[in-house]
């Protein structure tokens, strides 16, 4: 039995349909990111969970039961939002317990299901300030311990660590993962940010316009992407793409045909796709300062000091492609060479954009 699963599950406002189809099946315990840009509907998907959202069309379960006119308050849930939505008037204690005791839960229990919370968030000796009196990374700890006593099935993550500067962030992750090891709920976690879903997530669903693009572990969408737009999607600087004319078991590259290893050959030449574009990730590119047989001869137009790394912008097919390298291996030239190790390469679908899969044992 799963945690949590949609099945068909539509979402509507008036005409315009957000959630379209949706299909996911969320195993009880672990960590899901739901990852994508403004406005593709991750935060709806949440909000139906919590039952802040109706269901337009579909069904939505939650350990089994058909939830979808189910009251928020029956649903085992625990939410912090983007904004935290603590109680001005109200203390670090209030708050946190302000859930329990609209429930009321003995007394006794509220003060030791806070303690707990206090003492894991590293709020001790704040239990008496009120919101305006604590810094962000502060009010952030105080919502996640107010979801956190409620010791929901559900723990459910609206954009977060948002506000928060980088240096707070990196710390309040690393909390986020040692409080679901400790507690084990189902974690639904809504971000933009890929370091955020990488870093947490178990799995992570990619959404683009109401639909899944793709479903799996950070490892396997950072380094097999579904199709196209998760190629893209995933990644900063982004993988970069561009049409590598591949025929005969070659890929022509600016003048160069750079021949393909026989299983790169075959699969290339086994898809049926009438055009193939090619996907390498800037990392994975190493620009070479001497020919070398089969290397792509390029011209560095530009290049950006980062300072543990080098980036270098060049062109192939008429396509601009940048690489990331950890040293200044150029020293300011701007001919250099490009020997692509086949390792790093994806091909896609021009025309459905779908990822025509690896060799085997690539």
């Amino acid at each position: 039995m799963y945690s949590i699963e949609f099945k068909n599950v539509v979402k509507r406002f008036g005409k315009t349909e957000v959630i379209k189809g949706l299909d996911l099946s969320i195993k009880k315990g672990e960590r899901l990111i739901l990852l994508g840009s403004s406005g593709c509907g991750k935060s709806t998907i949440l909000r139906m969970i919590s039952g802040l959202e109706t269901i337009t069309s579909g069904e939505l379960y939650l350990n089994g039961k058909l939830a979808n006119d189910m009251d928020p308050g029956d649903r085992g849930i625990g939410m912090v939002f983007q904004n935290y939505a603590l109680f001005p008037h109200m203390t670090v204690e209030k708050n946190i317990a302000y859930g329990l005791r609209i429930h009321k839960i003995p007394e006794e229990e509220i003060r030791k299901r806070v303690a707990k919370a206090v003492s894991i968030l590293n709020l001790d000796g704040l239990e008496g300030r009120l919101p305006r009196e604590l810094s962000g990374g502060q009010r952030q700890r105080v919502a996640l311990a107010r979801a956190l006593v409620k010791q929901a099935d559900f723990f459910l993550l609206d954009e977060p660590l948002s506000n928060l500067d980088a240096q707070l962030r990196g710390k309040a992750r690393k909390e986020l993962v040692r409080i679901h090891e400790m507690y084990g709920q189902t974690m639904i976690y809504v971000t933009h940010d890929q370091i955020e879903a990488m870093t947490v997530g178990q799995r992570i669903a990619v959404i683009n316009n109401g639909r899944i693009q793709m479903l799996d572990t950070p490892h396997e969408v950072y380094r097999r992407p579904a199709n196209l737009f998760v190629a893209k999607f995933i990644g900063s600087p982004s993988m970069n793409i561009f049409d590598g004319q591949v025929a005969a078991g070659a890929m022509r590259m600016n003048d160069t045909a750079l021949p393909l290893t026989a299983a790169w050959a075959e699969k290339t030449g086994a898809s049926g796709a009438e055009k193939l574009l090619a996907g390498v990730r800037p990392e994975d590119i190493t620009l070479l300062p001497t020919p070398e047989e089969g290397a792509v001869p390029v011209t560095v137009q530009y290049h950006e000091d980062y300072g543990s790394r080098v980036g270098y912008y060049f062109t192939v097919n008429g396509e601009e492609v940048i690489a990331i390298m950890r040293d200044d291996v150029l020293h300011g030239q701007s001919e250099a060479w490009w020997k692509p190790d086949p390792r790093t390469l994806h091909f896609f679908d021009a025309k459905t954009e779908a990822n025509i899969g690896y060799p085997e044992g690539l």
